[in-house]
């Protein structure tokens, strides 16, 4: 199949490709296909499937290469066409620095809509299917529209146990590296000098596990990250410090417990307990979530076919010089 584009503009075609044609190969690796460029004209050989899937690819990057093609914009592009994801009119979007903000999945989708819609969310699923960082743009977006007055940021301190106390520093110091992944999302949604500057006037609120008992959070969002480490006493202290006015999202990987053997998680009693409570949500995520480099995929699949003493198969490209 051949791609040419009308009225051709050179600016965008050079963004379209990309320094060194790079942008071209992330969709030949992720694809399964090759394209072989002359001038304006696109020569695309592979599967008829992803042939099509590659030309689509190729007239919408066009169409955006008014200035330079960010790569993670491709990557993520090409995520959504692997989960045959189309912008929808109806599709939930999230109020922050990186605009237009969606899921990358139908799932991802419909846990924004159940983190705009539901006083308490659930997100749970393993590594990579985007629940914490959009259980973070969900906050964001409450924050940029009013809806709340602050944002707390919980996480359970298993490695420290309850010997926080030992440890150098203040209360935010004791529990940052706990709250790493939260932070990188939030300055990724908002950016650094912001970030802080509400960090500096308390709108912005981190609190190990262990200091929540006693407090009832009235306006806020609340994010439990890691939850799978919870204990079901500490799930229900949790869940119980809501106040009016406030929205909780709680997400974790039940297949990553860390907690000492013998004790049930929080996390998994509170999906059986609460699972038929009016006004709370849960939505479970799968591998099909995993929102990573096209690659990976392709490399997990090759180590369980090593594993399973499946003989590895190579890609069934054609050979250079037949594009």
């Amino acid at each position: 199949m051949e791609v040419t584009f009308a009225d051709v503009d050179n600016t965008h075609l050079a963004n379209l490709c990309g320094v060194l044609d790079e942008n071209l190969r992330q969709i030949e690796v992720a694809l399964n296909i090759r394209i072989a460029r002359r001038g304006e004209t696109f020569r695309l050989d592979g599967a008829q499937d992803k042939v099509e899937q590659a030309a689509r690819l190729l007239q919408d990057f066009y169409q955006r290469a008014r200035k330079p093609l960010d790569l993670d914009d491709i990557q993520l592009a090409l995520v959504e066409v692997g989960h045959s994801i189309e912008p929808q009119d109806d599709m939930p979007v999230l109020m922050t620095r990186r605009a237009g903000l969606h899921g990358r999945t139908p799932r991802q989708n419909d846990y924004i809509r159940q983190i705009q819609e539901f006083d308490v969310t659930f997100g749970i699923g393993p590594a990579g299917t985007g629940k914490t960082y959009l259980a973070v743009a969900g906050a964001v977006d409450a924050l940029e529209r009013d809806l709340v007055k602050r944002l707390v940021l919980v996480r359970p301190a298993v490695e420290a146990g309850e010997r926080l106390g030992f440890l150098p520093g203040d209360l935010v110091q004791k529990v940052d590296p706990y709250l790493r992944p939260l932070y990188d999302a939030l300055y990724d949604l908002m950016g650094f000098d912001k970030v802080t500057r509400l960090f500096e006037k308390g709108v912005i609120e981190v609190a190990p596990l262990a200091f929540m008992r006693g407090r009832t959070l009235n306006h806020a969002f609340i994010i439990l990250d890691e939850a799978q480490n919870t204990t079901p006493e500490q799930m229900k202290m949790f869940l119980t410090r809501i106040g009016f006015g406030s929205k909780t999202v709680v997400t974790g990987d039940v297949t990553q417990i860390d907690l000492a053997r013998g004790q049930k998680s929080g996390l998994v009693e509170a999906r059986a307990a609460l699972r038929e409570v009016r006004g709370i949500a849960f939505t479970e995520f799968g591998n099909e979530d995993v929102v990573r480099h096209p690659l990976v995929a392709r490399i997990i699949d090759a180590y369980d076919a090593y594993a399973s003493g499946a003989q590895p198969q190579r890609s069934p490209l054609p050979p250079p010089g037949e594009g």
